[in-house]
């Protein structure tokens, strides 16, 4: 055999690459790698696949019981969802804004519009003053004349908005979008990787306020980017208008499994083994690759991609990876209820697509209502019933629902779903529950973040024939973990077919 691309098409053939994860990621991986003819073995631990891209029965609805929309930044879901016959399946969120919660003095109001990261860019606004009061707009205004002593070198998101803006701007707008969105206090998010370029135009302009006018005004002709981890559960999905900036999202008509259903039939076709049931026990290194450890008989691989939860991967790696420590970061635990109810008060949408809430006011953080958000979803129920999604938990955070039974969780989610919307939902009113637990992996843009998931990566790349790819490597959303697993994917594939010519 003479011709090079014969002689790489027969190494691909003879190679095996084992994924273990058959989240989102490791779907990904596992198709880069049978695209180019290698045989591949998804063994994915729980009875399903997808990860955090879940949905379920509820109610005898098929909804969303995870992540429920994707960030539109680069188009990077998009093209996958092309790729796999889904593109037309594509839908956009209702645009009607979300609310905040819990504030001191009117209980709730609309979220807001002009705003990085709830930062506002006025907040002499009509909408911001009814949020934070008349003594929160002349403490913010004080941004505007403070002397620029120490502008553009604070990393805490909540440091700097204490102290450019003061305590009501950073406790009524910026906290409830930091906890709904990350999962995080404001003091836990580097500004750098949550809004980048703030710091520079807030050198730039002289005032933080000015600094966020100027990025929206840059958003307004560029092309959308990425609201942070806006696909995952913990958002709960309000989408709120004030993330980092763009914050473009969509979804999938019928729901985000589609893309988890959609990956799994390609792999299939392309001969890829996919096991559900089937956790990764152990790794061996060998004179020719891996033996993989799993409840059956071992399996040999010329490479191993893991793609797994922080923990799990950690556990997993660190045998065989100097310098990898088996302990994670404590990661934010959240549990999502899902309620349909029969409340014909919520067809006029009182509180937009959701609403979010001031720390320590609520004992949910987030609450989407579907329904309003998702016409898929409206136009899958009956008239007056409704679709809701609480969250419960964040960084630090235990879910108030943990120690409950589902029942109890159930009745608790309806009765802040009551108090979040502004309607009275009685225990009549509940069709149906379903409650899922998630460990999310620490946001990619808490302080010191990077540089953890890049020490930890670097300790794995210097493993011949094994790789790791992950929301705990690449930071959360789609959007970011899918070029992510993509690219790890290219380097694992290509150091093995070298190592066979």
């Amino acid at each position: 055999m003479s011709d090079p691309l014969e002689r790489l098409a027969q190494h691909a053939h003879e190679s095996h690459v084992v994924v273990a994860g058959g989240g989102i990621s490791g779907l990904v991986a596992a198709l880069e790698c049978a695209k180019v003819g290698m045989r591949v073995t998804v063994l994915e631990a729980s009875d399903a696949f997808g990860g955090v891209v879940r949905s379920a029965e509820v109610g005898g609805l098929t909804l969303d019981v995870g992540a429920e929309s994707f960030a539109t930044r680069g188009g990077i879901v998009r093209a996958l969802l092309a790729e796999l016959g889904l593109d037309d399946q594509v839908v956009r969120p209702n645009p009607a804004g979300a609310w905040v919660a819990g504030v001191p003095g009117i209980g709730a109001a609309p979220l807001p519009k002009g705003g990085v990261l709830g930062i506002p860019d006025n907040p002499w606004a009509p909408d911001v003053r009814r949020v934070i009061g008349w003594a929160g707009v002349w403490r913010a205004y004080l941004d505007r004349v403070r002397p620029p002593l120490t502008i553009g070198h604070q990393h805490s998101l909540g440091t700097l908005v204490r102290s450019r803006m003061g305590a009501r701007v950073l406790d009524r707008l910026v906290a409830p979008v930091t906890s709904g969105v990350y999962s995080a206090r404001p003091e836990d998010i580097d500004v750098d990787l949550a809004a980048p370029g703030l710091n520079a135009a807030l050198t730039r302009t002289g005032s933080l306020s000015g600094a966020v006018a100027e990025l929206r005004a840059a958003r307004a002709t560029a092309a959308p980017v990425d609201a942070p981890a806006s696909d995952v559960p913990v958002i709960d999905g309000p989408a709120p208008r004030t993330p980092a900036p763009g914050g473009a999202v969509e979804g999938i008509l019928g729901g985000m499994s589609r893309l988890v259903d959609a990956l799994v039939a390609r792999l299939t076709d392309l001969g890829v083994e996919v096991r559900t049931g089937a956790p990764v026990r152990g790794l061996t290194r060998t004179d020719d690759g891996w033996e993989v450890a799993t409840d059956g008989e071992p399996l040999r691989a010329d490479a191993v991609i893991v793609a797994l939860p922080e923990g799990a991967a950690r556990e997993l790696l660190a045998p065989v990876v100097a310098g990898l420590d088996r302990a994670e970061p404590v990661s934010p635990v959240v549990e999502v209820v899902t309620l349909v109810v029969d409340a014909p008060a919520l067809d006029s949408a009182p509180r937009g697509t959701g609403v979010l809430t001031v720390p320590g006011s609520h004992v949910a953080k987030a609450l989407t209502h579907s329904t309003a958000k998702w016409d898929w979803v409206r136009d899958a129920t009956d008239p007056g019933i409704h679709v809701v999604r609480v969250s419960f938990g964040a960084q630090g955070e235990e879910p108030a629902t943990a120690p409950l039974d589902d029942e109890a969780a159930g009745a608790l989610a309806l009765s802040e779903a009551a108090a979040l919307l502004g309607v009275a939902l009685p225990p009549s009113a509940l069709v149906a529950s379903h409650r899922v637990r998630y460990v999310q992996s620490q946001p990619g843009a808490a302080i010191g973040r990077a540089a953890q998931a890049a020490a930890a990566r670097g300790a794995v790349r210097t493993v011949p024939g094994l790789g790791a790819t992950g929301a705990w490597l690449s930071g959360t959303g789609l959007a970011q973990v899918i070029p992510d697993a993509r690219d790890e994917a290219d380097r694992v594939r290509s150091a093995t077919l070298w190592r066979r010519r």
